[in-house]
């Protein structure tokens, strides 16, 4: 893992990173799991390389040219890890004097902090550990379709609720989830870009909106992979919150694509629809409620969802549907 950190980065232009990434993976013909084990990487780090919200590793590109007798792509850049920090320390620092001037050393301050306790810090009533309330709403199609976002790319910590969207591709779904969560809760999230990579995050840093997902939603705090996370009971219980639960998830964490292949000399092609999850318990539940639906859903190496045929992937988007301009966009083209 500390590896793919030291390593210098590989700037490839816009798309051609999740193209090198999908071409090595059909060459060694091999999921993204036995892939991350080979380069000594977490399958969710890959899995974001490929969707390009960070930057891939020069020795795993390396490796995986060697692997695969793929050539080195032209048109990147080799850059130094955490090359984008100088120059981010230099503009904050620049930004800090023009508004603060000097500031002084650590003895001066340290003396200005005190004299300032001792006449009025000590007596005000501290609101950092203020609860601010959010707006709790009741079970619904949208608040659904929310879980879903955050059982898919989304994470809970014990102050904050977050979801990682790809800053290019997912930009204008990125504009979808924060209105809901705005119109759910009450509460405009923070947008936080990562300069590693190409990953924005949607942040609420609310303990209420923590507690509520835990405690109403049946959502779980840490690690999804390590607990299996699953679809909860209350959307499983009505096949209305079931679709929109499903459309959220493979809204975040699926994937649709142009299967191309040639036949007596003849190129033909069609769309497929992919979701990806290692926990399992939440494969299958997406597994069974696309069943239900009609649908003729594929179980691929028991980690991936594939949608193969014309008429699941029509059923699919007709029942279904997508908020996400990238997924519907693709499918129409």
């Amino acid at each position: 893992m500390a590896e793919s950190f030291k390593s210098k980065r590989v700037i490839f232009k816009k798309g051609a990173q999740g193209s090198f990434l999908l071409k090595a993976k059909n060459k060694l013909n091999l999921d993204w799991i036995a892939i991350s084990k080979m380069l000594g990487i977490s399958p969710r780090t890959l899995i974001d390389w490929h969707k390009e919200k960070f930057s891939m590793s020069l020795s795993a590109l390396k490796i995986l040219c060697e692997k695969t007798n793929i050539a080195i792509p032209k048109n990147i850049e080799i850059k130094d890890p955490f090359w984008y920090a100088s120059k981010g320390a230099r503009k904050g620092g620049l930004a800090k004097f023009k508004k603060y001037g000097c500031v002084g050393d650590s003895e001066t301050r340290k003396k200005k902090w005190q004299e300032w306790w001792e006449k009025e810090g000590k007596n005000k009533k501290s609101i950092l550990y203020k609860r601010i309330p959010i707006n709790k709403p009741r079970k619904s199609v949208q608040l659904a379709e929310f879980t879903g976002i955050v059982l898919g790319d989304g994470g809970i910590s014990k102050r904050q609720v977050t979801v990682t969207l790809h800053r290019i591709t997912d930009k204008k779904y990125s504009y979808f989830v924060r209105g809901l969560i705005k119109k759910l809760f009450n509460v405009i999230p923070g947008k936080y870009c990562d300069q590693k990579g190409l990953a924005d995050n949607i942040v609420v840093s609310r303990s209420d909106l923590v507690d509520f997902c835990k405690d109403n939603l049946g959502l779980k705090i840490g690690n999804k992979i390590k607990q299996q996370v699953d679809i909860p009971n209350w959307i499983k219980e009505n096949k209305k919150f079931q679709i929109a639960c499903v459309r959220g998830l493979v809204d975040t964490d699926g994937s649709v694509w142009d299967h191309k292949y040639n036949s007596n000399g003849k190129m033909y092609s069609y769309k497929k629809l992919g979701f990806t999850s290692l926990s399992k318990p939440l494969l299958y539940s997406v597994f069974s409620i696309l069943k239900d639906n009609g649908l003729n859903p594929r179980m691929y190496k028991e980690k991936e969802i594939r949608l193969d045929s014309i008429e699941s992937m029509r059923k699919y988007f007709m029942i279904f549907g997508s908020n996400n301009p990238k997924h519907l966009n693709k499918y129409r083209k």
